[in-house]
């Protein structure tokens, strides 16, 4: 990665690893809405800060990217394409409306690929899954960041926790999250950015109407 580039930081809002992911989009419902994922090195930040990654394994990527280039490139693509399977997925479970076989078909495969490397591996004296990032030329996998969202993935549209997954009513911002709340009133994915603009909105929407 370009030490002399400026880190971006994620906000992780989501509540779950694969929400995060799909909310690397700004301002998804609208004309000017941002890429965050703009390059293989972004996904590795994203990954790291999204405790997907070990600092070592991130370095390790990096300068696997480094000699492969087109890999990495492609391992980009197949990200943004696991996202956006994963948003209409979710945007459709929270809409009541039935799913499209190619976007499940899409997040098959990669939960087949992520599932082939799980392994149980020794850890703490005891043993536990972890996943081999090993390549068959010695390097790392560059998808492997991908493995652990596509997992996050399949486990949450299979639990009963899909029912909690809401979309943020902020106007055009379009980010999903897990509602946890006792009462399941949570309105916003963070109420001091998109619950603040929204409150600001109806006020000057207010003022005009009684100026007016």
């Amino acid at each position: 990665m370009d030490s002399n580039r400026r880190e971006r930081r994620f906000k992780l809002r989501g509540g779950v690893v694969c929400l995060d992911f799909v909310n690397t989009v700004g301002s998804r419902l609208t004309d000017r809405h941002s890429e965050y994922l703009r390059s293989y090195a972004d996904l590795l930040v994203w990954a790291r800060q999204a405790g997907l990654l070990a600092p070592e394994e991130t370095e390790g990527l990096s300068r696997q990217a480094t000699l492969d280039s087109e890999g990495a490139r492609e391992t980009l693509l197949r990200a943004r394409a696991l996202r956006e399977a994963i948003h209409r997925l979710v945007s459709r479970a929270i809409a009541g409306e039935s799913q499209d076989e190619s976007d499940l078909s899409a997040l098959n495969r990669e939960v087949s690929i992520a599932l082939s490397h799980l392994r149980v591996m020794p850890a703490d004296g005891a043993y536990g899954w972890d996943w081999d990032r090993s390549g068959d030329d010695g390097g790392m996998r560059l998808d492997s960041p991908l493995w652990p969202v596509a997992q996050s993935a399949a486990e949450l549209l299979t639990s009963p926790k899909l029912g909690r997954v809401k979309l943020c009513a902020g106007e055009g911002c379009g980010w999903v999250f897990l509602d946890e709340s006792r009462n399941g009133s949570r309105r916003w994915c963070e109420s001091r950015d998109c619950g603040n603009r929204e409150r600001v909105r109806r006020h000057l929407a207010r003022k005009r109407a009684s100026d007016s």
